[in-house]
Formats: structure tokens, sequence, C-alpha cells
């Protein structure tokens, strides 16, 4: 079965196309017969497209103006050219999409019908930048392979479990009712990387508490129990929760009504300040990304490192909200860019924690790990880096959902 996932952000598409036997789904991630991924960043003129597939890599320019016409040209790679895979788009029996925002309606994968999108469409507003490039996509497919079943996925799906003196906020009762609460995000990251921890150590999912460390340029924690989500850091929305590579994360909101009355600041003004002026890019003035802010650090930059520095502390200190609702922890693990790739980062938070026995193996931890145990053998916890595959768990939700 050849199934499709589509992968759409507010600057960026990604896809894959993923040849699953019809008899029985692998335990274990495959590689996709194509990837192809536009970003939106490179120039206010134009999106570059770039496609791998048999042995190949091409880059094509696309028009940013009409961005549907992205995702037809993304689909002409699959059956034209260098990187052609299949003979007719026709040969897709199931496409996967990721959808940031799905309210408290949708606990798991779900077919998509007209009363799917018009949930989609609704909730726009706590997703703008997301949802609605998610509909783009789904109106893309339905022009070109028209009855081919298409499924989304959830982000927050996975953290409707979550109890109500959780997910509510202390405001009015009313508010909550009106869909004011805590959502959660990166909930197919979070689920995969549980399932696949549990896989790992050889132990039943029902058996762990894993607190799971999403840390890209979004960040998150996720506080996760018989296989259950039952707290998480990000909220309302995606601002909600760490310091991120240019997201705030949680702060007094007295600060807002502040800024809008002292310094006339609009919503727009307001948008832009939280989500893509602040976290590491505000405080270090340097980048949303962590990497030039570790190099600047090593350079002696102040700044960057108190950016650091506020990292980790908010880390450790969603570690530890975490730790409390779970009344202890048996996994922590880490995943995503920041989560997999930084060294540093693990060492530090982990350090924090040393005082209840937690302790990472330098080698390990500096040897590149991959889904691997990088705790010491006396460690009170097993610590484990774990690469995410939020495409391979879309495209498993699919395979079961049309099977």
């Amino acid at each position: 079965m050849k199934i499709l996932v589509l992968n759409a952000g507010s600057s960026s598409q990604k896809s894959c196309l993923y040849q699953i036997p019809d008899d029985q789904i692998p335990e274990h991630p495959l590689e996709p017969l194509w990837k192809a991924d536009i970003d939106w960043t490179t120039s206010a003129d134009y999106g570059m497209l770039t496609v791998k597939a048999n042995g190949v890599k091409q880059e094509i320019k696309i028009p940013s103006d009409n961005r549907s016409v992205g995702v037809v040209k993304l689909l002409d790679t699959l059956v034209q050219g260098d990187t052609k895979v299949i003979e007719n788009l026709s040969e897709i029996q199931g496409v996967g999409h990721r959808i940031v925002h799905g309210g408290k309606k949708y606990s798991e994968a779900t077919l998509i019908t007209p009363d799917v999108k018009q949930e989609i469409e609704t909730l726009i507003p706590l997703a703008p930048a997301h949802n609605s490039a998610h509909l783009d996509g789904i109106a893309a497919i339905e022009r070109a392979l028209k009855d081919v079943p298409q499924v989304a996925v959830f982000d927050t799906a996975f953290h409707t479990s979550m109890p109500l003196e959780t997910s509510i906020y202390p405001l009015p009762y009313e508010w909550s009712e009106k869909g004011i609460r805590r959502y959660g995000f990166h909930g197919t990251s979070h689920q995969y990387c549980a399932y696949r921890a549990a896989q790992i150590l050889g132990k039943p999912i029902t058996s762990l508490k894993i607190i799971s460390c999403h840390l890209g340029n979004g960040c998150s924690l996720t506080a996760i129990k018989e296989g259950k989500s039952i707290n998480t850091t990000m909220g309302f929305t995606p601002l909600e929760g760490l310091m991120m590579g240019t997201r705030s994360g949680s702060f007094d909101p007295g600060i807002l009504i502040y800024i809008m009355r002292e310094h006339l600041y609009d919503i727009e003004q307001l948008n832009t300040l939280l989500n893509q002026e602040s976290g590491l890019k505000g405080i270090s003035g340097i980048s949303g990304d962590l990497r030039p802010v570790l190099q600047a650090m090593e350079q002696g930059n102040e700044r960057a490192k108190l950016a650091f520095n506020m990292y980790i502390r908010r880390i450790k200190e969603g570690i530890g909200e975490m730790l409390s609702s779970l009344e202890g922890v048996d996994v922590l693990l880490f995943t995503a860019g920041v989560g997999e790739n930084a060294a540093i980062v693990r060492e530090k938070v982990c350090e924090g924690y040393g005082f209840l026995g937690w302790k990472i193996d330098q080698n390990k931890n500096n040897s590149r790990p991959v889904d691997q145990d990088i705790a010491t053998s006396d460690s009170t916890i097993r610590i484990l880096v774990i690469h995410t595959e939020e495409d391979w768990a879309i495209a498993r939700e699919t395979w079961h959902k049309i099977h």
C-alpha cells in the first residue's frame, strides 16, 4: 500500500511516500521511497522545492504567490523526471495529513469528510498559520487524486486524555465551555517516541512513567503514564510553556496589558513580539537557532550565555512539573532537532537532577546517539535519545484508518 504524507507548516511543506505491506505494518519505521520539502522562507519571490528519490536530489523554484501550485508541482515529481517512483498518482491509496489543531473533538486519527474540514476551518483562529495551510493541502489532494481517502492526524489528539484539572485554566469556568483550555501540541511526536522508548527498553508502555522532551524550534514536554498524556507544557496555543527558538513561552500575562496600555501595541505587534522576536532570539539577539547561540557563548558573548542558561532553566522547571504529575519517572527521553543533536542540552538538563540519581554516560551522550539509552548503568532512570518519526507515525495512522 502506497501512502503519501503531507506535513504542512506556516513556512514549509514536508512530504514523503511510503510503501507499506498490505497485510501487516512493520514495527520499525520504513525508509520513504520519496521525500519532498518546500521551504517558503528562501525568498520573498519563490519557495524552494527539494526532492530526494532514487539517490537523486533535485531543487526547483516555485512562485510563492500561490502555495497550492507548490503542492501540485511537488506531486508531479512523483511521476516525472529523475525522482519518479510511481507511474501514476492513482497508485497512491491513502494520504495522511498532520493537522496541528483538532480542538477537543478529535482524540484519534480521523477520515477527512466535509464535516472534518469544516471543523479544521473553525479552528483556524487557534492555529492561523497552520490549519489554513492544512486545508490548502487537503484541497490540492482532492483536485489531484479525487476519491483517494485522506486522513487527519491531529497534533492535539494525544493530549485529549489530560484530566480537567490539568486542561482547564483558572479563569471563570464559562470560558472553558467556550473552548479556552489547554490543548497541547507535538502530540504525534510525543506519542511515537513514548512507544519507541518502550520498544527499546523491552517493556510494555503501560508499565512506564515517561517524560518526553520535544526540543526543536518549538519546545514542549509531556508527562506520559500508561501510554497516555496526563500533562504537557504547551496549552491553548503552541506559545505556552518552555522558552523556544523565537517564542517566549509562559510569562506574567499582565505584561501584555502593560505593553498594550503604555506602548500602544496592537494585536499584530504583540503576535510578532511573542512568536517571532522572543525566546533564544530575543534574549541572545543572535538567532532562534541554538547552534549559533552556542557558538557565540563559546566566544564569550554574555547575552548568548544568558539565553542558554534561561533555556535550560525553563526545561528543568518544566521537568519538575511533569515529575510531580507522574509522581515519579522511569524514562526521560529527548527528541527533535535540539533534543537529538545538542549533547550540551541533555547534559545540563540532567545535571540539574543529579540529586535524584539521574546520570548520563558522557561518552554515549557525545557519540551522536540515535534511539539509544545514554544513562549510566547505575542511573535511577533510563535516559533515551530518540529520533522522532512524525511522518512515519502519520503513515501508520493512515494505514490503520483505511486498511
